[in-house]
């Protein structure tokens, strides 16, 4: 098993790619934490894990408040005594054009998006330093590359988890630590059930392959980021997108 024994801390965990990705990881040795500020959805990640005999604990955080970020970290490091994985997987969507977004809506996505995944980075990068290594894998988006209509502290937030993926490639690459982060594009996730099937089938047609991903397909690529078969992999930006931005 490609994780064998590895602590992984995977917020945003309680459904869509993240709720795929804990199931993967465990299958693949794992210990996952199932860190979400959903009680119900990450406990039943967490139990989905536990009933297929891996080991999955879920811890309730809001990663956007930092004192609740390092307080998950903190949890993870004191139960397993180590944390080999963090992916920053959270995130939200308050979607509105520039006229009409609000200044909440807009602070909302930046301090889940962004805040959040340096909150919680900047809390398991000591820990990850003490080790001599660890995975670090960012969750960031195709618009957060090309940009989209409508999205504007969307497409903020995610353009800066890749910036900041940069500069902790290069600060914390020379600690034996790996920094990536993934650019996925469109997935058929809970996000999508709301979009009219015309609406669809336009995104469709704009896929080379022809379809959206299904989660699996990201929560592979992760593994890889995951895994020892990428630990020369630091500060690169991977699209998982079926070639859409071709």
């Amino acid at each position: 098993m490609r994780l064998s024994e590895r602590v992984a801390l995977i917020t945003g965990a309680g459904q869509g790619i993240g709720k795929d990705t804990a199931l993967l990881f465990a299958r693949e040795g794992a210990k996952v934490v199932v860190a979400d500020l959903n009680e119900t959805t990450g406990s039943e990640t967490a139990n989905e894990i536990t009933e297929s005999g891996g080991t999955g604990v879920f811890i309730k955080a809001n990663i956007a408040k930092q004192a609740d970020a390092k307080r998950l970290v903190e949890e993870t490091k004191k139960r397993f005594g180590r944390i080999d994985v963090l992916l920053n997987n959270a995130g939200i969507m308050r979607d509105a054009t520039l006229l009409k977004m609000t200044e909440e809506s807009f602070d909302q996505v930046i301090e889940v998006n962004l805040k959040g995944t340096f909150n919680c980075t900047q809390a398991v990068a000591p820990i990850m330093i003490e080790q001599g290594k660890g995975k670090i894998i960012n969750v960031s988006s195709i618009v957060g590359l090309y940009g989209n209509f409508g999205q504007t502290n969307y497409v903020a937030s995610k353009a800066g988890i890749v910036g900041m993926t940069k500069v902790w490639a290069r600060e914390l690459g020379r600690k034996n630590i790996c920094v990536n982060v993934v650019c996925p594009g469109f997935i058929e996730t809970e996000m999508l059930q709301s979009v009219p099937e015309k609406i669809l089938q336009m995104m469709r047609e704009k896929v080379p392959l022809g379809r959206f991903a299904q989660p699996l397909d990201v929560a592979k690529v992760y593994l890889f980021l995951a895994s020892d078969d990428s630990n020369y992999v630091n500060g690169a930006v991977i699209s998982v997108d079926g070639g859409v931005v071709v």
